[in-house]
């Protein structure tokens, strides 16, 4: 995918209405991540058919006397991430020329303003000794997040219900 060409060419409501979907399907992948991992550190695993059941193997034996726990009985959390900061940056080359129309016979002139854009791209940068380096940044910011409390508690609930 050429992110630096889109960002360039695309209208900017389409871009930040790109960029905010691709945000919220990447934010809801994480989340997933997240809770697969959650089923693994209690005691889970996929099985044949795709369905998470108990697996004694998964389990952990601090020593041999004692029983087998989960990671999650052992008070680990899975991570869950959030996109806090995200950016779009796009540079261009913007110019700015004048036209002046003038009569011999009315003494009024009539002055015309045009504003143009180009991307900066190789040809752009050659002609005019422009340098491209940088000409579209898309950058993001991904921080941990606490763990949902509802998520936290159902959690705890399924490993006291697992010890009895």
């Amino acid at each position: 995918m050429n992110i630096g060409k889109e960002l360039l060419n695309a209208p900017l409501p389409e871009m930040v209405q790109g960029l905010g979907v691709g945000i919220a399907e990447a934010q809801f992948a994480l989340d997933k991540v997240s809770v697969r991992i959650a089923q693994k550190m209690a005691g889970m695993a996929e099985d044949k058919d795709g369905k998470m059941v108990f697996d004694e193997k998964s389990l952990i034996k601090l020593r041999e006397d004692l029983p087998a726990q989960s990671l999650l009985s052992l008070g680990f959390a899975p991570t869950f991430y959030q996109f806090v900061d995200t950016i779009i940056e796009v540079k261009m080359a913007v110019s700015m020329s004048r036209e002046r129309e003038a009569s011999a016979s009315v003494s009024a002139s009539v002055s015309k303003f045009m504003v143009a854009s180009a991307s900066v791209n190789a040809s752009y940068s050659q002609k005019y000794q422009y340098g491209a380096e940088g000409s579209s940044l898309l950058r993001t910011k991904l921080v941990t997040v606490p763990t949902p409390a509802v998520f936290e508690q159902q959690l705890k609930s399924i490993i006291e219900n697992q010890s009895t």
